[in-house]
């Protein structure tokens, strides 16, 4: 392929980056059907709800993560062997095994220096046998591991090293470098910055200028994807919000316009009869709701409104205040509604906590009270039912 030809893909890939929706063209069916038959996944096309440019919730569902550019170079594949051979941490070392364990692993130590690696594995894992509770000896032949390029077996080493002795400068490095290897950068940073607070040395402190770089971009990645993803989240509760509002708008539009409708104009349904003066008006919708406040303004009459739920025990202690309070001032209106039956109008009246009590004079509130506070509450009527 000439070098054209080869520039002209390069740009191509790159306007498939910026804007993946372009593979579902029916002309690029061909290439769309190669990527998918090599495990791609093509993104659904983006379209416009009607009247406006905002994408809908069906293709709003997954936000597509890009790759993170990292220096993988000196990473390995993951080592699968068969776990190797680990000492019983439970049994008692004689002063013997000690002895054998130290010989064991200074003949491992030679055969390393002989670069004779396989040779000082079977040494250490003898001494380990030995002396099974002796951390240091795992945390080297997991080093070991780590010159035959097996992560896997050093990580599983250093683990046990660090679960007999959790200071272990050498563990953590083994497994920071294991890590490294496996391509594992957050962890491996974590590992070699806690083996550098234990005891640093210029090893690990190279090696941290390779693998941090990788560490901070993976977080940084991360905390990018974590924000869109909040974003989203709040997006998806502000549009339910913005829909209930106008579900419960159109609903009351549609009860007041069918009250409406029922109306007859030779009589009054908002007359002051309806009010039930001395006693509780039970309040069941939006729409009951209002025909009684229209009621009691047309009467010219106080509205107390009260809020209430079975569930709250404020609003059980108050709630025969209230009655008695009706029965005491008759001239004023008093309306009880439960916020979990009577939903709309607790959302009509952004109720946020029970009980409440909002006064309302001619349509409109003048005041409120929230709590089970009775003597704030009848000295509200007293202001405004005179």
């Amino acid at each position: 392929m000439d070098n054209d030809k080869i520039q002209d893909l390069k740009q191509f890939v790159e306007l498939c980056k910026t804007n993946p929706s372009i593979l579902q063209n029916p002309s690029l069916s061909f290439f769309k059907n190669f990527l998918e038959s090599l495990g791609a996944r093509v993104p659904p096309s983006v379209k416009s709800e009607k009247g406006g440019g905002e994408h809908s919730d069906e293709l709003d569902e997954d936000i597509i993560e890009s790759d993170v550019e990292l220096d993988n170079t000196d990473t390995v594949e993951p080592d699968n062997d068969p776990p190797q051979k680990m000492g019983d941490y439970s049994g008692e070392v004689t002063e013997e095994n000690r002895d054998a364990a130290q010989a064991s692993k200074a003949k491992a130590l030679d055969a390393i220096s002989e670069g004779k690696v396989n040779e000082a594995i079977n040494h250490l894992t003898e001494a380990i046998l030995l002396n099974p509770n002796s951390a240091i000896l795992y945390a080297t032949r997991g080093s070991v591991f780590n010159k035959l390029k097996k992560p896997n077996a050093a990580i599983r080493d250093a683990d046990a090293a660090l679960k007999i002795n959790s200071d272990s400068a050498k563990a953590y490095k083994v497994r920071g470098m294991a890590r490294a290897m496996l391509g594992l950068w957050k962890e491996a940073a974590s590992d070699l910055h806690v083996a550098s607070t234990i005891d640093f040395d210029e090893e690990i402190a190279e090696l941290l200028k390779k693998v941090e770089p990788n560490a901070r971009k993976i977080e940084e990645h991360c905390r990018k994807y974590e924000r869109l993803r909040q974003e989203k989240k709040q997006r998806k509760i502000e549009r339910d919000r913005q829909r209930r509002q106008a579900e419960a708008k159109a609903a009351y539009e549609k009860d007041e316009k069918k009250e409406q409708q029922s109306q007859h104009k030779a009589s009054d349904p908002y007359s002051a009869s309806d009010l039930n003066g001395g006693k509780i008006i039970g309040i069941h919708s939006v729409s009951e709701l209002e025909t009684k406040l229209n009621a009691a303004s047309r009467a010219s009459r106080l509205a107390i409104l009260y809020f209430t739920a079975t569930w709250c025990g404020p609003c059980r202690f108050i709630s025969p205040v209230f009655t008695s309070l009706a029965e005491k001032y008759p001239k004023a209106a008093f309306l009880k509604a439960d916020i979990d039956e009577a939903r709309d109008a607790a959302s009509r009246w952004n109720v946020s906590s029970v009980p409440a009590f909002f006064f309302i004079k001619n349509g409109k509130e003048v005041d409120r009270v929230v709590g089970a506070d009775k003597n704030l509450l009848e000295k509200k009527i007293v202001q405004y039912a005179g």
